[in-house]
């Protein structure tokens, strides 16, 4: 038996920029243990897998890392809608859901851009860890959890650019990941980075669901509903993000850079 996989760049218009994800579109459900290989496999941050469910455009989704599923992965969401649009599998005119274990998660097309509606995560202050700041290299204006994940805010927006962490020390942390952002400038609002070595991911290159966090914090401080997100990694990608009471709207560009075949 042969499956299909295709490799995305999200969160950019062209290849070899933003966030790759792996696109399996399956005939059916398939064993959590072949998608945990494939996921290896393809040693991406996330890789998707989706079927058809039910009538209209619904479809099951889940997301694996390399080492864990996760329960929300905005880019590899990204990648599978671009995926269903350009493929012709949806209209361009009709919205997408995907049920996943975060819900209920939107996909449709405004122009040349995918929108996400995803829930908002509400960040909620806490003490600062001990020995974060050094795995960072410097002490945090604000700290907070926000689901299954954690934010370090910085007043410089050029430390969190040239930020070398100790990554073996996030790790430690008892979180998926960590967000660590300070407002932008030029084009941007706010800019981020993300670390998630607990589930396989040192860096990863664009992070949808973080800016499920960044966008209610950032709309907060900066008294806005719609901004630019920018995430400053090596690869690096621009998020624009639309505060709807408790949703957030992600809205992103894609890129297909491979099409394969998986030999099962």
């Amino acid at each position: 038996m042969r499956q299909s996989i295709i490799q995305v760049d999200s969160f950019t218009d062209k290849p070899f920029a933003g966030n790759p994800a792996g696109v399996c579109f399956l005939d059916g459900p398939a064993k959590e243990s072949w998608m945990r290989s494939v996921a290896s496999e393809m040693n991406l941050s996330e890789t998707a897998f989706f079927y058809k469910q039910g009538k209209d455009y619904n479809y099951n989704l889940r997301w694996f890392t390399p080492v864990a599923e996760v329960e929300m992965c905005g880019h590899a969401t990204l990648a599978s809608a671009h995926v269903l649009f350009k493929d012709n599998h949806v209209p361009h005119d009709n919205r997408i859901t995907f049920h996943t274990l975060s819900g209920p998660l939107y996909a449709s097309l405004n122009g040349e851009w995918i929108e996400l509606n995803f829930p908002a995560k509400i960040p909620r202050e806490e003490s600062i860890p001990e020995n974060l700041e050094s795995a960072l290299g410097f002490k945090p204006s604000y700290f907070a959890k926000a689901g299954e994940d954690c934010m370090a805010v910085c007043d410089s927006e050029d430390t969190i650019r040239n930020l070398t962490p100790n990554i073996s020390a996030i790790e430690k942390l008892p979180t998926r990941g960590l967000i660590v952002t300070a407002r932008g400038s030029g084009d941007y609002n706010f800019i981020s980075r993300f670390f998630a070595p607990a589930v396989g991911i040192p860096e990863d290159p664009v992070t949808g669901s973080a800016h499920c966090v960044l966008a209610p914090y950032w709309m907060n401080v900066l008294g806005k509903t719609e901004m630019v997100g920018y995430q400053a990694s090596p690869r690096g990608g621009a998020v624009r993000v639309r505060v709807e009471d408790d949703r957030v709207i992600l809205a992103g560009k894609a890129v297909i850079v491979i099409r394969g075949e998986l030999y099962t």
